[in-house]
Order: structure tokens, then C-alpha cells, then sequence
């Protein structure tokens, strides 16, 4: 039970890098305060130890420098790089032009009292530190040429540096000479001390058999445009095949009414890569395809069957549909049934020969489990005489406390009270229902995704049961029972709540997870309403319906894999550690070689 809790740990932690990984202002506050730091930051520092008009034209100069130097990197140098479009690129000369002006105004202090050479050469040693910091961006973020990189790094500061050297030229003829040598050398010096940086990253990628820099620009091209497919490529090039089995239960009246598709895949890793989409995809393609309502519950698995890519995606979703053209024959049903044992919660419903059996550990954290759950209730229900066993993972509390391996026999025990129950009721006639809404003010910000809320009614003799299932990575604490409270209240005698574990939500906003459970930025009282119009208007369509399930494999489907997924994971956490160890010494020397060059003049 070790590996699986390790996993989840190092996926949570890379989802949370992920998510963090910066956050730029507009395009429209980049430029006025770009403006704000050239024509009143360096204006002033300048007009300090020299004050003539010239110091107002050098800032206003150096703006316009900027501006143009940023049109033409993201219009002309870099025009076919996603990353670099003109907001981007102006935010980057933005940051570079604070860390320069706080050179400036050091130097400025300094020269004040001790000559004006020191803003000079401070002026100087920020020119070096602005080109390391664009260098390193342009390098580590790009795919253009080198030589596209190189000349969109060096633009804008090389253009800033020629119009301060006009400038201190108006102070001594001598000067241009002096800072030259820096001005050409300093270029080199950040080239080389960048190469050893990223170098190192790279060597540690290799260490676990990772292209470290490479996997960084395609997570980086996904996180700023949601291109996927450069990321995907190299999962589909990592991946390993495995066979995937896939779980559906199918409701049909006149026609089809209602499904419930269970593929044993993961729903990730995050955002738009991989299968994170599939549930609702899934959902989307089955509605279109048979007109009927469906739902993709959570398997019992983890991580270990993430999918590589898009093309995994829909390897599965053509084979399901082509699957389900079958006849429901099951016309007898048992009422649903609920079992537990100590926190573990088992409940079930038999549909013919086939039983739908979920786990929950509400109100405790109900996370990822393993799936040797999943064999025990299939060979338990054989005992019973029934041939399918559809079992799923309610996913439907998240704390911050996840002790899951600790109630494995409990889900066991439950699990298996749950079919003795269930088989000993008799069978009958059943009506289905189904209804889905997509509350419109829920984002995948706010942990909703794209499937919505899905509600499926059985009514078997005088009960009803609402299934209840949320297109979300999990829900906060209590929620599902003050859900399953307002659904009786509704006039509902059982119900259950489920989540399908979508990442697509993941990955999308800063903070401890990277993202929102279901109900942590949505407001109860309103997700409950939604819900409860879901299952109203499935309870409103209810008609005599016949079950009919089947187990298939999709063969030779491209999976990330536990041990690679883990190794990636783990990757992001030890490539920051690195970066931080290496910084200093690298950057440290770096910067006394700019101090000895200033020596020199």
C-alpha cells in the first residue's frame, strides 16, 4: 500500500509547482510601469548626479527603446513562438527593468556621496544582471533557433546600454571607452553562466532517464497556451502499453435512457494533458452518439493508468461506443442496499445478473484505492451467482488527512456485508430516470468540470435512489450528506454521490493543492439547488427500463506508467532543489566577474 500514497504525494506536489509557476500582470499595467520606471525611476536616478534636461530625455528614451525592442522580439524575432506574445514579452522587460532600477538607484545613493562613477558602474553590473535574467528565460523557455533566442535576449538591454553610454558621454568623451570592454564581454559572461545552470538541470533529468529542459518547455507550453500536444509527445514516448478495461452499464427503455461507462483510467495527470478530459468526453460522445444521459464514475485504480494523450483518449472512446450497441435484457432489479463497517461505506444495487457496487470513507478523505477491492467484490459476487461486478469509487471527501491503507479491511468487510444484503432481496420490475445540467457560474477554476452534474434515478417498488454524479476532483468534507439530506428531503429514500476525479481542473489555480474540490469555491446551498433540479427532472422521466452491462479490454493503449509518472513527478520537486544549489555559486561567480571587469575602469 507504500507506493501508492508515494505516488499520489509526488503528483500532489508537482501539480501544486505547476500551478504556481508565475503569474504575470496585463499588457496594459506591464507598459505603465514600464514607463513609470524608465521616464520617473531612471530619470530621476540620472537628474540625481546630473540635472539637465538630458537625464528627462534618457528615460524617455530608454521607454521608447523598450517598447520597439518588444514589438519587434514577439512581431519579428520570435513571431512563431507561442510563448513570446507581445504581453509576455513586455512583462519580461518589465521585471528586468525593476532589477536594473534598483541598481540605478543604489548607485545613485552611493554616487551622491562618493562620485558619480559609482552609478555608472552600478548601472553597469545591472546591465549584466538583466541580461542573465533574459537570458535564462529566452533559453529555457523557447524553441526558436539559438540565434533567435540570443538576439531577442540581447535586444533590449543592448539598445538601453548604447543610449546610457550617448548619455554618459555628455558627462566625459571617456567614458564610452571605458565601459566597452563590459559592455561586450558581460553577454558572454550570462551566456556561459546560464549554460552551466541549465546544464545542471539537465544532467539531473538524465539521471532518471528524462529530457529535464525539453519537458519544462512543453510543461511551460501548456501551462501559458494549453497546447498539449508538445507535453503529450513526450509522454507518448516515455509511455508503456497496457491493456485497459473498460465496465458499462447501460439503461434502456423504448430507447436509450441512461449509462454509466467505467474505464479503469486515471483522470489525469492535470488540466487538458493525458485523460484528464475523459470523463466528460466520454460523456459528451456517448450522449451525441445514442441520445441517452451518461455518467463516468471513478474506478478503482490510481495514477498508474494515466493516458499518454488525446489519440489515447479517443482509442477509448471509439471503442466504447462501438461496444454498447448491445440489447439490455434485464428487466428485474434489487432495491439498493447500504453497508458499513467502521468508517467504510459499501453500497450496492443489482441489475439482473450484474451488481454496481461503490466505497466511500466519507465524511473522511476518500481518495485514490487499490484495486485489489476491485477483484474481491468480482469474486464475491460470483458467490452470489452474478457474472458482473461494476464497482466504483465514490471519491466524494477530501481532507487533509488521507489514511486510506488504514481502511482497506473495513472497505473489505463492508463490501462484502453489502452483497450478502443486496442478493437476499428479492428482484423486480424497475423504472429509470436520468437529467443533466451544467450550471453555467461553476468554473473549472472552482473545481467544476466541463461534464456538469448528471443524475440518474432507479425506483424499484417504492423506493428511489438518486445517483448523483459531479464532473469535479473531489468534494470538501460533509458536503455529500448535506446533499444526500436535501435529496430526501426531496422525496428521495436513498442516494449517492460521486465525483469522476477529472484533473482537467487541476493545475489551474495557485495554492496547497492546485486545485478546488468540489464545494471548497462553490456555494453549497447553489451546487445543491443544481442537483436537485438534476434529479427532479429525472425523477419527472422515469419509465419500466431493462439493464444490460459488459466488460471489455481495449488493447495496446499508451499509458504514462507508475514508475515514469513518478519519475517526472519527482523530477519538478528535485530540479527546484537543484536550481537552488547551483544558483548561487554559479550566478555568485558570475557576478565577481562583472565586479573585477568594473575594476578595471
Amino acid at each position: 500500500m507504500s507506493a501508492q500514497p508515494s505516488l499520489n504525494s509526488s503528483m500532489d506536489s508537482a501539480k501544486k509547482h505547476y500551478a504556481s509557476l508565475f503569474s504575470l500582470p496585463s499588457y496594459e499595467r506591464s507598459l505603465l510601469m514600464v514607463a513609470a520606471i524608465c521616464i520617473a525611476g531612471v530619470t530621476l536616478t540620472a537628474y540625481a548626479l546630473t540635472p539637465t534636461l538630458n537625464a528627462v530625455l534618457l528615460g524617455i528614451a530608454l521607454f521608447t527603446i523598450t517598447v520597439l525592442s518588444d514589438l519587434v522580439t514577439c512581431k519579428v524575432i520570435l513571431r512563431r513562438d507561442p510563448i513570446f506574445i507581445i504581453r509576455r514579452t513586455t512583462a519580461m522587460s518589465f521585471y528586468g527593468w525593476l532589477l536594473w532600477l534598483a541598481f540605478m538607484a543604489l548607485g545613485a545613493g552611493l554616487g551622491y556621496f562618493f562620485g558619480g562613477i559609482l552609478w555608472i558602474k552600478l548601472t553597469l553590473l545591472g546591465f549584466g544582471a538583466v541580461l542573465t535574467l533574459r537570458v535564462i528565460v529566452v533559453t529555457a523557455t523557447s524553441e526558436a533557433p539559438r540565434w533567435r533566442q540570443a538576439l531577442s535576449a540581447l535586444l533590449q538591454p543592448t539598445l538601453c546600454i548604447a543610449a546610457l553610454i550617448v548619455f554618459w558621454q555628455g558627462i566625459s568623451n571617456t567614458i564610452p571607452l571605458q565601459v566597452l570592454p563590459f559592455a561586450v564581454l558581460a553577454p558572454i559572461i550570462s551566456y556561459s553562466a546560464v549554460y552551466l545552470f541549465l546544464s545542471s538541470i539537465d544532467k539531473l533529468g538524465k539521471s532518471y532517464g528524462l529530457p529535464a529542459m525539453s519537458l519544462f518547455r512543453a510543461f511551460l507550453l501548456n501551462w501559458v497556451t494549453s497546447m498539449n500536444e508538445p507535453l503529450e509527445k513526450h509522454l507518448e514516448q516515455m509511455g508503456e502499453d497496457a491493456d485497459i478495461e473498460v465496465n458499462l452499464l447501460k439503461f434502456d427503455t423504448a430507447k436509450p435512457k441512461a449509462a454509466v461507462i467505467v474505464p479503469l483510467v486515471h483522470p489525469g495527470p492535470f488540466k487538458n494533458i493525458g485523460s484528464s478530459l475523459l470523463p466528460s468526453l466520454l460523456k459528451q460522445n456517448y450522449e451525441k452518439e445514442y441520445g441517452s444521459k451518461a455518467c463516468t464514475p471513478l474506478g478503482i485504480l490510481g495514477h498508474e493508468l494515466d493516458l499518454a494523450s488525446q489519440t489515447q483518449n479517443h482509442k477509448i472512446i471509439k471503442e466504447v461506443l462501438s461496444a454498447a450497441k448491445f440489447s439490455s435484457e434485464a428487466s428485474l432489479a434489487s432495491p439498493f442496499v447500504r453497508a458499513t463497517d467502521g468508517v467504510a461505506i459499501a453500497s450496492c444495487q443489482i441489475f439482473g445478473e450484474t451488481v454496481f457496487l461503490s466505497f466511500s470513507l466519507a465524511p473522511k478523505t476518500t481518495e485514490d484505492l487499490p484495486q485489489e477491492l476491485g477483484r474481491l467484490v468480482a469474486e464475491e459476487a460470483k458467490k452470489y451467482g452474478l457474472k458482473h461486478a461494476i464497482v466504483v469509487n465514490a471519491h466524494n471527501s477530501l481532507d487533509d488527512v488521507n489514511d486510506t491503507e488504514l481502511h482497506v479491511e473495513e472497505l473489505k468487510h463492508a463490501a462484502v456485508a453489502c452483497l450478502k444484503n443486496a442478493s437476499a432481496l428479492p428482484k423486480m420490475p424497475f423504472k429509470v430516470g436520468s437529467a443533466s445540467v451544467f450550471p453555467q457560474e461553476f468554473t473549472q477554476k472552482q473545481g467544476m468540470g466541463t461534464g456538469g452534474i448528471t443524475a440518474i434515478v432507479v425506483e424499484v417498488e417504492k423506493q428511489k435512489t438518486a445517483y448523483i454524479v459531479i464532473d469535479g476532483n473531489n468534494m470538501v468534507p460533509h458536503l455529500r450528506e448535506k446533499i444526500q439530506n436535501s435529496l430526501t428531503a426531496q422525496g428521495f429514500g436513498e442516494a449517492e454521490v460521486f465525483t469522476t476525479d477529472t484533473h482537467a481542473v487541476s493545475a489551474l489555480v495557485t495554492g496547497r493543492r492546485g486545485y478546488h474540490p468540489i464545494g471548497e469555491a462553490i456555494n453549497h446551498d447553489t451546487l445543491i439547488n443544481y442537483i436537485n433540479q438534476a434529479a427532479k427532472e429525472a425523477d419527472a422521466n422515469l419509465e419500466t427500463a431493462k439493464a444490460g452491462s459488459k466488460q471489455f479490454v481495449v488493447p495496446k493503449v499508451r499509458v504514462i506508467g507508475e514508475e515514469r509518472l513518478n519519475s517526472i513527478s519527482l523530477l519538478v520537486d528535485k530540479a527546484l532543489v537543484k536550481a537552488k544549489k547551483t544558483a548561487a555559486p554559479v550566478f555568485g561567480v558570475e557576478g565577481v566577474l562583472f565586479v573585477l571587469l568594473l575594476l578595471l575602469f
